[in-house]
């Protein structure tokens, strides 16, 4: 249970590891000890730019392998990927410090994705269609787009990278990968793995460092930018894409709810919403931070939660018995601990932790006690803005449609849910809630990946992840038209 020795990691540019130009370093830590993991390349502009020629060489030759080929590299990763499960979780538990029940769930997402796209290989459908004129053909295909840039966040440091770089691989793109600069390790663990699956050099290349996203938004080789993180540095991003017309893809913020209507099963309510809220820490752009009652079951969701949340075993993810680990950095506990003052400002009531837990040998963890908030408004800080750590609030409405109202009064749209063993009840709220995801009888949580992921309003701007609809995202469309009438047919204007 204890750290190994620090180790050194390096960029990874052309099918070389190698230190970045100016030889700085940054270093990955432990969040449930705070001791040193290793340490990583700072990179720049200068990097980047290494990079993305790498990516530029090595296009012309991956575009033209045939996509069924490019799948199969892809299978022999997932194969591999299942092999290494075991030790890549601990790795990502030690580097962003959620429990191993947890990142084992990671890495299986990133198996999952993997096979998925490798079999969208042998499809990569388009179609044809007839034409309107005689003896021609009209039919339309995918095409690459060049080099993607890729830039992830901490929280789920191998399955969202997957749902980007292995899409985008199998369709004939060149990728450059930025990881978040918590979770460099578990980035250039996943980078050697495809590197040995048989990824041509230049194919996949890793840039870790502080200045390394901008310099790969801001770029003129980089064909797309796709993004997950907030919403606030998404926007950001969109606007330089989009200044140099570069395509922009981008997965960002939440403040996901779940209504609890009066016929609800109260045992799944506490287990599902348990999970849902205090899973990763919270620290999930699907967590469900809102949870809205009707009055009548009020009370008991409350005190049903709170007991579940007091009981929470807080410690290293490490340890088989621990339930919640420690949030990934101390700046983030730092925001945790602000919104949960803001809250107590508001006039917001906490009914269970609230602050830092005893230390019980917790040693220089960033740990936080899981946060429940009663008494909340629906236009409160806490009730309106992504915390992203273990807080919920509790909000009553008196009615179904007053619990929607407050499920789409924010400006997030990822994921909700409802809680009740009325057909109609549930089917209006799929219909009424603008979100990305709807859950019936579950908490608020991700998707399986051969479906959609995605949300509405300043959660994203109309890209999904997973699914074939991932395709849309690394492709343009081709429209094809063969005449072979031997003469000219002008569309539109001869009719005969």
């Amino acid at each position: 249970m204890t750290d190994q020795a620090p180790v050194r990691a390096q960029n990874f540019i052309a099918g070389r590891w190698i230190e970045c130009a100016s030889g700085r370093t940054m270093s990955s830590v432990n969040p449930a000890t705070g001791s040193l993991l290793g340490v990583v390349p700072d990179s720049s502009a200068a990097d980047v730019g290494a990079a993305v020629r790498a990516a530029s060489e090595a296009w012309p030759a991956w575009r033209a392998m045939p996509a069924p080929r490019r799948a199969e590299i892809l299978y022999r990763a997932a194969e591999m990927l299942v092999h290494r499960k075991e030790d890549l979780a601990r790795l990502m538990t030690r580097e962003m410090g959620k429990i191993l029940t947890e990142t084992r769930g990671d890495v299986q997402e990133a198996i999952d994705m993997t096979y998925f796209i490798a079999g969208e290989g042998r499809r990569l459908h388009g179609y044809t269609a007839p034409s309107e004129m005689p003896r021609k053909a009209a039919y339309c295909v995918r095409a690459p787009l060049g080099v993607v840039g890729v830039i992830t966040p901490w929280n789920f440091p191998m399955a969202i990278p997957s749902w980007k770089i292995i899409p985008a691989l199998v369709c004939g793109n060149t990728v450059v990968f930025k990881p978040a600069s918590q979770t460099p390790l578990v980035a250039a663990a996943f980078v050697h793995l495809l590197e040995e699956a048989g990824l041509p050099p230049g194919v996949l290349n890793l840039v870790t460092g502080r200045e390394a996203g901008a310099a790969l938004v801001d770029h003129p080789d980089v064909a797309l930018i796709s993004f997950t993180g907030s919403t606030e540095i998404g926007l950001q991003l969109a606007a330089r894409g989009g200044a140099r017309g570069a395509r922009v893809s981008l997965e960002m913020g939440g403040k996901n709810a779940a209504i609890v209507m009066d016929d609800a099963d109260l045992d799944l309510v506490t287990d599902a919403l348990t999970w849902s809220a205090f899973g990763t820490t919270g620290q999930r752009c699907t967590a469900c931070s809102r949870i809205v009652t009707t009055p009548r079951v009020h009370a008991e969701v409350v005190e049903r939660l709170a007991d579940r949340a007091r009981r929470l075993r807080i410690g290293d993810g490490l340890e088989p018995s621990t339930e919640m680990g420690p949030l990934v950095s101390e700046s983030q506990r730092a925001t945790v601990e602000q919104y949960v003052e803001i809250g107590r400002q508001e006039g917001a009531r906490v009914v269970t932790g609230g602050g830092r837990p005893a230390p019980n040998g917790l040693g220089g963890g960033y740990y936080y006690a899981p946060t429940i908030f009663d008494g909340v408004r629906p236009q409160m800080r806490i009730a309106q803005e992504e915390i992203f750590g273990p807080v919920a609030s509790v909000i009553e409405a008196p009615t179904l449609q007053d619990a929607i109202g407050v499920v789409n009064g924010v400006r997030y749209g990822l994921s909700a849910s409802i809680f009740t063993r009325d057909i109609g009840a549930a089917m209006r709220a799929i219909e009424e809630i603008r979100t990305g995801i709807v859950y019936v009888n579950h908490g608020t949580i991700g998707a399986e990946v051969h479906l959609p992921f995605g949300g509405t309003r300043q959660t994203g701007n109309g890209h999904r992840e997973g699914g074939q609809q991932v395709l849309d995202v690394f492709t343009e469309w081709k429209a094809v038209y063969i005449d072979y009438s031997g003469k000219l047919q002008r569309a539109q204007i001869d009719r005969e």
